[in-house]
């Protein structure tokens, strides 16, 4: 690729209806619109921003599940050199109060179902200058701008006073390790660089050397694929699949539910001919696999050519199953995060599926000890992964915690977000997960003393400790040691009940398991690996 071209989405996706204006952009349902449309809807949306006083750079919340309008957001905030934002749909009130202030957001776009959640810290939000209502059937609200008005509107082309660039920001929100989502900042050009710059191997396209030769290849009808993000669009995985396939002028088919239906996906792609799925992991793969076991050969899945997964774990048995419907169908396992794209992969198709956890590093990728040396293969030792190239620019506000993850070793910055793993003689990394005792499930982070500080406010509850044990389909289930003090009688259906109130479903217990004492050291330490053998023990896990 060649390093004078500065890589904006905005001029990318604008170059694509230009050239395919009549080409499908994006499906949901009934619903269908062409690039000419996506670009059409997306300059409403952002002239309306400007017109909100959106600033450059100004934040641009999408708290939206999948569909049209979440890439349309996304468009229209690139197109005004603002940043877009994801917000995890699944969060309470404190959560969402926390990120859009975090995040310094602008401009919310939401759906009309979470207008109640909305209601209860929109007071708290001055820095919003506009509210986008999506209708989904709910009541909405009569302080929002409804999104269907403003971009039906014609002949609008957003004109800020600035340009756009390279360096131009998206945040992506991630549960991270501390407790709170941190926003990742990505500059447009690393970001479309570490996508495949209008390539991919996949298809046999090397990276484009710039908008002259995308343009050609969309002529010539190179890439121009359909893909399914089954997983959701405000997470990386999502977000990343489908922006690979509108770099290269592709189709983005979304599922109508708000929750995950196997099959609803396989009567999509079928319909729509989808040629590449983006999964996190058993947590979808595993319903996936259990709809074709019990329809085999309902659905025509000929066109499929690729699943991608990448956050959790996928499982080798699940892999098998799946190559057993569709044996010419990749199967590909990424190793990365939100902070970082391509640490490893392995790649399977038909009887060769890959070992669950088994990854080959990418490029430049380095397991390192905790002298920033190379961990010697086959040695057995624990490192972490680091990455170079192109990488974030770190997380907003907060350099302390991009000094700790952002790091420079011989002359090189690379990123550790804390995958632990050891390296086998032939090379093969074998992932240990996140060193530290974050829960990981279905894709989803849950830092333990979040949860933990909810139920020890429990009347009855002297102590609790949450650890994570494995679970078929979600990879971990987040389970609760919990001490009682006697004074009052706690149920495992009580504590499960408060966090679920207090904080999102996800990060509630799916078991709880009552103990003596949590045990705590005298310096007040917990000890975690006990503590979760314990109640992997207890769970059957």
């Amino acid at each position: 690729m060649s390093d004078n071209i500065s890589w904006n989405l905005a001029d990318i996706w604008e170059a694509v209806a230009e050239v395919v204006p009549t080409r499908l952009a994006q499906v949901c349902g009934s619903r269908s619109f062409t690039w000419l449309d996506f670009n059409r809807r997306s300059n409403a949306l952002a002239s309306d921003l400007l017109s909100a006083g959106l600033s450059h750079q100004g934040k641009v919340a999408a708290y939206l599940t999948n569909g049209p309008e979440y890439l349309e957001t996304y468009s229209a905030a690139f197109k005004i050199a603002a940043v877009p934002v994801n917000v995890n749909y699944r969060y309470g009130p404190g959560e969402l109060e926390y990120l859009l202030d975090n995040s310094d957001a602008e401009a919310v776009v939401f759906h009309a179902r979470f207008a109640p959640t909305l209601e209860a810290v929109r007071g708290k939000l001055a820095k919003v200058r506009r509210w986008y209502v999506v209708s989904d059937g709910h009541s909405e609200p009569d302080w929002a701008v409804r999104y269907d008005d403003v971009v039906a509107r014609r002949d609008c082309r957003p004109e800020p006073g600035w340009q756009r660039c390279g360096d131009d920001l998206l945040l992506l929100y991630t549960g991270g390790t501390t407790g709170m989502p941190k926003g990742v900042m990505w500059r447009q050009d690393d970001l479309v660089r570490v996508l495949g710059g209008g390539g991919s191997p996949f298809l046999g396209l090397a990276p484009a050397t710039g908008l002259d030769e995308l343009k050609e290849r969309l002529r010539a009808g190179n890439g121009l694929i359909t893909t399914l993000p089954a997983c959701p669009l405000m997470h990386g995985t999502g977000q990343f699949s489908a922006f690979i396939t509108m770099i290269l002028g592709g189709c983005i088919v979304t599922l109508q539910g708000s929750r995950f239906a196997a099959e609803e996906l396989w009567a999509a792609v079928q319909e729509n001919r989808v040629n590449t799925i983006a999964i996190v992991g058993d947590a979808f793969a595993r319903p996936m696999l259990d709809a074709l076991d019990a329809h085999p050969g309902r659905w025509d899945l000929s066109s499929v050519i690729l699943i991608n997964s990448s956050g959790v774990m996928w499982s080798e048995e699940v892999k098998h199953g799946l190559s057993r419907h569709m044996p010419s169908v990749i199967l590909f396992d990424s190793l990365g995060s939100s902070e970082a794209v391509g640490m490893g992969a392995n790649m399977s198709a038909g009887a060769s599926s890959a070992k669950t956890a088994e990854f080959a590093l990418g490029e430049g990728a380095r397991v390192v000890g905790e002298d920033d040396r190379d961990v010697k293969p086959g040695s057995g030792e624990v490192g972490v992964i680091a990455l170079p190239g192109f990488i974030p620019v770190g997380y907003y506000k907060d350099e302390e915690k991009s000094a700790r993850t952002f790091r420079t070793i011989d002359g090189v910055r690379y990123t550790i977000p804390g995958d632990c793993a050891t390296v086998d003689a032939d090379g093969t990394i074998r992932l240990l997960g996140r060193g530290s005792v974050v829960i990981n499930t279905g894709g989803e982070k849950v830092y333990p003393e979040e949860v933990e500080e909810v139920i020890k406010k429990i009347p009855g509850v002297s102590d609790a400790v949450c650890v994570g044990v494995a679970d078929a389909r979600f990879g971990e289930k987040v389970c609760a040691l919990v001490e009682r003090n006697g004074r009052a009688k706690v149920t495992e259906e009580d504590v499960i009940q408060v966090v679920r109130r207090q904080l999102a479903a996800y990060k509630a217990p799916r078991a709880v398991i009552f103990v003596e004492t949590i045990g705590r050291s005298p310096a007040g330490k917990v000890d975690y690996p006990g503590l979760k053998r314990l109640a992997s023990d207890a769970v059957g896990a």
